[in-house]
Order: C-alpha cells, then structure tokens, then sequence
C-alpha cells in the first residue's frame, strides 16, 4: 500500500483536494453554466473536528499485530463515497465509526478475524477499497457487540500468472493500478477500468459486480472471473477455476455481487490479455438525442462489439466541457489483439451517419505494432472525456464543499423502454430537484451497450440547502428509484445493493430468490455477523 495519506472524509488522495482557487473556479463555472446562485466556500474539516465515541471493544492479544483502534482509521473507514457518505463526513459526522479497524496480511488473518467475530457476536464489514456510493461498506452495529472494518488491501499481489492460458490469480485487496503494474511483468494486462480504477479491489470488484472499461461484451467484472475463493463463517469456499461449466447453477454466483454478506473474498482467478496493440476511435456528434440512440442501438444490434460506445447527451457534454453547442457525442473505440479495426470503425460510422450522426475530426487509426503511439489521445474528445472520468470524484468533494448536492445513479432497461423511462426521469427527477432545492440539472451517458438495452448513468446536480442536504438528496433519490422501478428498469446495473437500494432491489428480486440467499447465508453466516443489513 502507499504510504500517500488518503482522506478521512472524502475521495481520494488527502494532497488531491482541490485548493482555494480551484474551487473558486469551479463555482465559476457552476455558476455560469447552471444559474445556480452565488456559492461560498467552506472549509474543508480536520480530523480534530471530528467527533467520534470511543470503541465500544477491544480485540483480544492474538489479534494485536492485525487490528487497530487509531481514530484516523477509524474515521477512513466509517463511510464509502457516495455523496450522502461525503457530506455526513464534511460535517464531522462519525457517530457510526466502526469500533475497530483490521488490516490482516493474509487468509490466516481473515480466518481469525472472523472466528473471533462470530464467536463474540461482532458485526465484520469487508473494506476492501472503501469506494461503496450504496452504503455497502458502513453498519451501525445495533444488535451487536461491536463492528469491525475489515480491510484487505494489505493482500495486494497476484500471486500466479498463468500465460499460456491468459490467466492470472489475484489478491482481494489489490487495487486497479497494483495488479497493472504486477501483470506488466508479463505484458498483461486486466483491463478492467471502473471510474473506482485507482482506488478500488479486485475482491470488491467481484463482490459488488463491478463495471468496467469495456462498454460491450465485457461489461462486469463477472465476464473475466474464472473462480472465487472466500473465508465464510463456516468454513472457506472456493469454486474450481474453468473457462465454463454446465453442471448446475454457477456457484461463482453467489460470491459474484454478494457484498461481503457471506464472507470475505480473498483471491481469484481471472482472464488477462496483452495490450491491444490496434485501436481506432472517432467522436461523432448528432443535433437530435433519440437519433444518437437510435445509432448507438444499431450499432450494437451490428455485432460489431465496440470496446467503448458511450453516448454523452448535450448535458453530460457540456459538463465535461466537450461540447457547448447543444451536441450530443457518441464516443467510438475499437481495440483487437490481433488485427486492424478500422473496418469496424468505419461501418459504425456509416450506422452513425444514417441517422444525422457527423465526424468533423475524422478517425484515429493506431497500430503500435508499427510504432505509432498514443502521444495526441490527451486531444481528442475521448481523451479530454477520459481524464474527467477519473478526476470526476474530487470535483465531487469540492462541490459538496461549496454547498452543492451532486450525486449520480445507474440502470440499464430493455431499447423498447428507454425513451420513456428517460422522459419521466427528466420529469421526475429534475422535478424534485426543482421542488427540494429550487432548481437542478441533469445529464445521462451511456456507460455500457447491449443488443437488447442501454445501460444510462445519470448525473445530478442542485444547489443545497447546508444542513439538509441530505433531506433533500432523500426525496430526490427516492424521485429516481421509484421512476426506475415504475419503467421497468433496474435498480442498479453496476453500482450494486448495498444499504441504499436494498428496499428497490428487494423490489425487484423474486421473493423465492430471496429467501434462498437468506437460507444461503444462514447456511455459510450462522451468526448473522458479515455485512448485517448490506443486500440482505
């Protein structure tokens, strides 16, 4: 792990907070761009503001080298990141911290942690990256003795790489750029790229059903498992490692997307590849939206696999600061390990132009095999989008600094459904905005594409009212989950359950379904002491 401080309240690197002057600049802009009324900055707080009750237990002597009772981590681990989790933090809110932090080193560690847990009657909530915006990664411990946070990110190495088949065995507590870095000695790569990247695991990954870099085929980190291994309360359960397998159901399942409500993930295995040495990207821009949906579902209903195909609407644009004209952006990129994609290219943008769609810069070809590089990428509309992507989340520290509520959500619905369910969350939503606090904008990208429905990823932003932002984030929230579940659309394609969807997931799940993850994890969880109140 690096010794670079994090937050103990926000995203990111502790020294990546925006100053004074960059966030001055951004109120500027929100200012400019969105009418909003005048901001004022506030400042940032300390850890010594922070209030916080002492542990409520101590753990025993043999877990001394494991498990720590430090305020800072204490603090660090309390909430996750979505916006709810930074404002409770930004105010000094750490009623809930859990009693007591554990790094452990290896699976040995986990074992003990969670023997002693189960034993005592101790609440375990998995870490991991602590980047949960569901509440997956927090618990009030009511009804026991106490909540540890359990922290596997000291578990970071890929263990055994397996090139002949493009396979590779990863640590859970691994982050995106350690497991980059350890496949680069054998010129692998994962490829798999939440907006998380820098700071979230391979096990959360696979515990929440992480999305990633690939907007078709490859969408979830669920396409890349070949098996799992976790410690449970009762005992470790480890599925084999297969390319497939028809003999029954996939029992990779019930770890895929479990959340730590069965166990703690402490390693698997998943498919790797080289770097694909041929790309090709364009940008086209459309005036009308439903004709750039119309293009982006031709072109996935083509087959022609798009590593990225995400569509911006003039909102989303213009707050990426792409385009000011009202255009709309349909962002194209193909990739192969094995042969030029131009064609492919070319073909989406002759679906793309069928419906109005425009390509005023023309394609970019790359093939390293000849020794071209990627030195412009940072100028092309797909690179200027990417760097917000990652840099996104502390803006959204300094927003809510500033006294703004801006907050995201997620889906994905059948193309049939979409243009009215993208109809009644304007209406909806951008109408609570406007009754909770005065006024709001959104914004909708497509961040993944199947032949039959889009997955549409919307961003919100509104003036808050300091002190009841979260009464305000509540009735808009509930605006958006209601809208999507009235549409037919689901509750979450790849931000998972956590605390804060639980009631719409359990909305959308077969009641029969959940009574057999109940008795799964009666089954594995005796005690009821991983991750109460996350899922299930």
């Amino acid at each position: 792990m690096s010794d670079r401080p994090l937050s103990f309240w926000a995203w990111g690197y502790e020294d990546r907070l925006p100053d004074d002057d960059e966030r001055r600049e951004l109120a500027d802009r929100i200012e400019g761009m969105l009418g909003f009324p005048d901001l004022s900055l506030m400042e940032y707080p300390t850890l010594e503001d922070v209030e916080m009750p002492a542990p409520s237990l101590a753990a025993p002597s043999s877990l001394s080298d494991v498990v720590t009772a430090d305020r800072r981590a204490r603090a660090s681990h309390t909430y996750g990141k979505g916006y709810r989790d930074i404002v409770r933090g930004f105010h000094g809110d750490f009623a809930s911290a859990p009693d007591l932090v554990a790094r452990p080193r290896d699976e040995a560690d986990v074992e003990a942690v969670i023997e002693w847990a189960a034993s005592e009657g101790v609440a375990v909530v998995p870490y991991g990256g602590g980047t949960s915006v569901v509440g997956g990664v927090e618990c009030g411990g009511d009804g026991y003795a106490g909540v540890v946070s359990l922290d596997t990110r000291e578990m970071n190495r890929v263990l055994e790489v397996d090139t002949y088949s493009r396979s590779a065995k990863i640590q859970a507590g691994a982050t995106g750029p350690e497991i980059q870095a350890q496949l680069a000695d054998h010129d692998l790569q994962l490829r798999h790229y939440p907006q998380s990247y820098e700071f979230s695991t391979f096990g959360g990954w696979v515990a929440t059903r992480a999305g990633g870099h690939f907007a078709t085929r490859y969408t979830h980190i669920d396409d890349f498992v070949e098996s799992v291994r976790a410690v449970t309360p009762a005992g470790a359960l480890e599925t084999r490692r297969l390319p497939a397998s028809g003999a029954g159901p996939d029992p990779n399942r019930f770890l895929l997307g479990s959340e730590g409500a069965f166990g703690v993930i402490t390693e698997g295995w998943t498919r790797v590849q080289p770097r694909p040495p041929h790309r090709a990207r364009a940008t086209v821009r459309f005036d009308d939206y439903f004709d750039a949906v119309e293009a982006t579902r031709e072109i996935v209903q083509a087959r022609l696999y798009p590593a990225n195909c995400r569509l911006l609407d003039s909102n989303e644009a213009m707050l990426n600061e792409l385009a000011f004209d009202g255009s709309h952006l349909l962002v194209l990129g193909f990739e192969s390990t094995d042969h030029p994609v131009a064609d492919d290219l070319d073909r989406a943008l002759d679906i793309a132009a069928e419906y109005g769609g425009r390509c005023p810069d023309g394609p970019t070809i790359e093939d390293r095999t000849s020794g071209d590089t990627e030195e412009n990428r940072e100028d092309t509309d797909e690179g200027s989008w990417r760097d917000s992507f990652f840099e996104g989340p502390y803006l959204f520290n300094a927003l809510v600094s500033m006294g703004v509520l801006v907050d995201t959500f997620e889906t994905a619905v059948t193309w049939e459904k979409f243009s009215d369910l993208h109809e009644a969350l304007q209406e909806n939503v951008v109408g609570a905005m406007q009754e909770a606090c005065g006024a709001g904008f959104m914004s909708c990208r497509f961040t993944h594409v199947y032949e039959d429905g889009p997955a549409p990823y919307y961003t919100l932003v509104a003036p808050a009212d300091v002190g009841n932002e979260l009464e305000q984030w509540r009735a808009i929230k509930r605006a958006a989950s209601d809208t999507l579940m009235e549409h037919g659309a689901t509750i979450t394609h790849h931000h998972a359950v956590g605390r804060v969807h639980r009631e719409h997931y359990h909305e959308e799940a077969p009641d029969a379904y959940l009574e057999a993850l109940r008795s799964m994890k009666r089954t594995l969880d005796p005690e009821g002491v991983m991750n109460p109140g996350a899922l299930l």
